[in-house]
């Protein structure tokens, strides 16, 4: 098979690397294996990419140790940030690309996917700006000692993207990464290689010596497996569901010890108070649940609203979710589109089945959309308790529950009644109530009066099995340093 293959997409065409991307050459994988990536909108195969193995795993782990200890060590770190503020510039160039790849291989609309290259760039261009800015302190501990802390990069990498967004967590991850001056072995899911790899195309072009990134396309039980408990790694990051960040945790711990963060699940809850403004509620509810066809570990999946406006907002709240636009990711009025594969579209279903036998009531919704394609219909469900399964797990889909609370109290008891801790929302024109609800909840984030809007400028991360670390904003930066303490000595005294 060829390291390279045209692609067409109602877009355009465009040339699709399809190798292992290591030392910044293409390259086919050690054991000769490739596999299948599907498109969700119609179920047909897109392409094959080569597989990364163990065998692959410890080659780009290699080349990015050596471009660790060698070139990438006499980088300044202004010279960091400039490659990280022209690969954000070459984001930019080829946005239609990119967007389109993301459309192609995962199932979101055209529209949101180029919103999702906009801000990788920004990203990129945010920690551009932070590389030559990581610095430590002077500290007077005594009049014959200079002591200062040293910020200092931890080293080799392992990086572990999801499949819902695969150029924004890119650049999470590569971002902070390499501003810190770290190198970076990266496995991207293996529902959605494309993007990836052809941001790899802009990483050379961009400058950055060979051996600093190295993408690698494989599965989890192989390539991440192998990237968890490498002796060689010395940080490994992840993205995706708290059972497997508890079994990366795991290996890193029984190999090396090596630093650990991870950005897990979440079953948030976006909560209605009776004084909201209920037009402006529902438009953020609708967003919060359906952006993204659900596929968000932040989505706003259990909606709390006060009794007094219940029966009025659920109403409404149907309304808006039938109108949501479903179909073809390239057409310009698509708002959800499929489900990113066939195992995902049969987990989401086999939640609503769950959903009916518990005795929730489907009020919205429900079932597949279409005949071709892994499309699910926007799923409201209503007369729903906090203890059934719909209500307590992540579905990661277009399925949202409905729960009717009393007051305040109600509300944040109610809102903290999962393992979760990822995101939350208040909605209400009361300042007091939307501090001191947020204030209760144990989440990450909590938006008031929105919903799902995040900045790479400000942290994001999450309490309880939602994970560990944040991403984002100068906090992430902590996750790629370490901190140094040196005592010179500046008097003559001899000790003792």
């Amino acid at each position: 098979m060829s390291l390279s293959t045209t692609i067409e997409t109602p877009a355009g065409k465009y040339e699709q690397p399809l190798g292992l991307f290591i030392n910044n050459e293409w390259v086919k994988g050690a054991e000769g294996k490739t596999f299948e990536t599907i498109n969700p909108s119609n179920e047909k195969v897109i392409t094959s990419v080569h597989e990364a193995t163990e065998k692959d795993v410890d080659i780009a782990v290699k080349a990015a140790r050596a471009a660790f200890e060698g070139v990438w060590h006499t980088v300044t770190p202004s010279e960091r940030g400039r490659k990280l503020t022209k690969l954000a510039d070459l984001f930019e160039q080829h946005i239609e690309t990119l967007a389109s790849i993301e459309s192609l291989d995962n199932g979101k609309s055209l529209t949101m996917a180029k919103v999702d290259v906009t801000n990788a760039a920004g990203c990129l261009r945010y920690y551009g700006g932070w590389a030559d800015k990581i610095h430590g302190q002077t500290i007077d501990t005594n009049p014959e000692t200079l002591s200062y802390t040293r910020h200092e990069p931890i080293g080799v990498c392992g990086q572990i993207i999801p499949w819902n967004f695969p150029l924004l967590m890119w650049s999470w991850k590569i971002g902070p990464a390499v501003a810190s001056g770290n190198t970076v072995v990266m496995k991207t899911a293996e529902q959605t290689p494309l993007s990836a790899l052809y941001a790899c195309k802009l990483i050379v072009e961009a400058g950055f010596p060979p051996g600093v990134i190295n993408m690698l396309s494989g599965f989890g039980r192989t390539a991440g497996a192998a990237l968890s408990s490498h002796m060689d790694i010395d940080k490994i990051a992840f993205t995706g569901s708290t059972m497997v960040g508890r079994s990366i945790m795991q290996a890193a711990a029984k190999s090396n010890l090596k630093k650990v963060t991870l950005e897990l699940g979440g079953k948030s809850p976006n909560i209605v108070f009776d004084d909201a403004d209920i037009d402006n509620a529902i438009s953020w509810a609708n967003f919060g649940i359906f952006f993204n066809h659900g596929q968000c570990c932040c989505a706003g999946s259990r909606l709390l609203v006060q009794e007094g406006i219940y029966d009025k907002f659920v109403a409404r709240f149907k309304e808006r979710a039938a109108a949501n636009k479903l179909g073809d990711p390239f057409a310009a009025d698509t708002f959800q589109g499929p489900q990113v594969s066939q195992l995902q579209f049969d987990r989401i279903m086999e939640y609503i089945n769950h959903g009916k036998n518990e005795g929730a009531t489907v009020a919205l919704g429900g079932d597949r959309h279409g005949k071709e394609g892994y499309f699910i219909q926007p799923t409201v469900f209503t007369d729903v308790t906090h203890d059934m399964k719909i209500a307590q797990e992540e579905i990661f889909g277009p399925v949202i529950t409905v729960q009717k609370f009393k007051d305040e109290a109600d509300a944040i008891k109610i809102g903290n009644s999962t393992s979760y801790g990822l995101a939350a929302a208040v909605h209400t024109k009361n300042v007091n109530t939307a501090i001191r609800v947020s204030n209760a909840l144990k989440a990450g984030t909590v938006w008031i009066n929105s919903y799902n809007l995040i900045s790479y400028q400000a942290p994001f991360g999450g309490f309880k099995t939602s994970g560990l670390g944040r991403e984002l904003g100068s906090y992430a930066l902590e996750n790629y340093t370490q901190v140094k303490t040196v005592h010179y000595r500046l008097g003559d005294a001899l000790f003792g």
